[in-house]
């Protein structure tokens, strides 16, 4: 469970300054790029990739299964 959490909030973060490089970036159309050039621009810069990363870890850390090992006659109320 701490793991899911830590990868969660790693996730998180990684998303958070992916998508402030991506939206500052964006002043590059206003001094006359186009939008294929502005996408071509920030999926070659890494500090972009990490808002992928960050969710690729994110929904990661939502569907690892929960690896608890339960006793077979216990009895969970």
């Amino acid at each position: 469970m701490v793991l899911r959490f830590t990868l969660f909030l790693i996730g998180f973060g990684f998303m958070i300054i992916g998508n402030i490089y991506i939206i500052s970036y964006l002043n590059l159309i206003t001094i006359g790029y186009n939008f294929l050039e502005y996408v071509k621009f920030i999926t070659s810069r890494f500090e972009c990739m990490l808002a992928l990363i960050g969710f690729l870890i994110l929904i990661l850390s939502i569907y690892i299964p929960n690896v608890k090992r339960r006793k077979k006659n216990e009895l969970y109320i």
